[in-house]
């Protein structure tokens, strides 16, 4: 998990004119291996843990990446569990794909894991990767256990907002990214990553960690957009199909959250799914994995004695 002590004093390295330029030219340098999977899509993994404890995949959401998941997560998770962190295709270090549905993102996913583990894992995802998780475990039942962090599971009566319409559209979107991605001033950055959080605060180094002003690279950013508009639509697909879900499942989400409320998600969920058991996180906001990390184990811990696997 660490970098090299001496990293910052490379001042040979060309386009980097600071130590902490440098610093950060280090913490995006790829880590896990780049996997291709029988339909062709290249999935980078980070792997972390004794190779033969029980396995568990962690997905990021929205915008997000491994750079996420291997701040707090994965060390606390590594000690027990075989950690493999995904990018979804389009972010990090894993390549675009054409097909971005849900269904291709989960598909995928699950043939990169297998490539490296061939056993059944348990399936964390948090906020959009948490549907990524559902439809993983809907297509497949070799998902031993899930576990949903400030998930999204039902569709909403707010539409989309303007910001990710304007990005989805084929030419009025490509200059849009460009133009945000060119002129946001770093306090828009600030204040944007500090309503992830709240009501929270942001952990001290997890913005230099994971550098939120990736998010908005103009490919990466016009991406998210159109994902997050179909994403309505997916969601009320998949809902009719969750009485197909009987493996164990651990739901997370905090009665703060407000940008994936659980009175529209978690608490619909909870009544539709039997094998369900959500703990709801008094006064937390939409960053469990972060701010509430040990509670988040746990849900992995009681998932994995569900499952057989602890």
């Amino acid at each position: 998990m660490g970098f090299p002590r001496n990293a910052g004093q490379k001042a040979e390295v060309p386009h980097l004119t600071s130590n902490r330029a440098f610093v950060r030219a280090m913490k995006t340098r790829r880590r896990g291996d780049l996997v291709k999977t029988p339909s062709g899509a290249v999935i980078h993994v980070e792997s972390y843990g004794e190779k033969d404890a029980p396995s568990v995949v962690l997905v990021h959401g929205a915008s997000g990446s491994t750079y996420d998941m291997n701040f707090r997560l994965a060390p606390a998770l590594a000690a027990q569990f075989r950690v493999y962190v995904v990018d979804r295709p389009g972010f990090g270090h894993s390549p675009r794909m054409k097909d971005e549905t849900l269904s291709a993102q989960a598909r995928v996913l699950r043939q990169a894991v297998q490539q490296l583990d061939s056993r059944r894992p348990i399936v964390l995802g948090q906020s959009y990767g948490g549907a990524v998780a559902l439809e993983w475990a809907l297509q497949s039942n070799e998902v031993a256990a899930l576990v949903l962090v400030s998930a999204p599971s039902h569709d909403w009566e707010t539409g989309h907002p303007l910001l990710h319409r304007t990005l989805a559209k084929p030419v009025i979107g490509w200059w849009a990214a460009e133009f945000v991605n060119a002129f946001t001033p770093q306090w828009i950055i600030e204040r944007q990553l500090a309503g992830v959080f709240a009501p929270q605060d942001v952990p001290e180094g997890y913005a230099d960690h994971f550098q939120p002003r990736k998010a908005i690279y103009p490919v990466r950013h016009r991406l998210n957009a159109r994902q997050r508009i179909a994403l309505k639509a997916e969601m009320a697909a998949m809902v009719p199909k969750y009485a197909q879900l009987t493996l164990p499942v651990e739901s997370l989400h905090g009665t703060k959250d407000e940008i994936v409320p659980d009175v529209i998600h978690a608490l619909p969920f909870d009544a539709k799914v039997a094998s369900n058991h959500l703990t709801r996180l008094e006064g937390i906001g939409h960053m469990p994995h972060h701010v509430a990390t040990d509670a988040v184990v746990g849900a992995v811990q009681r998932a994995a004695a569900r499952c057989n696997l602890g």
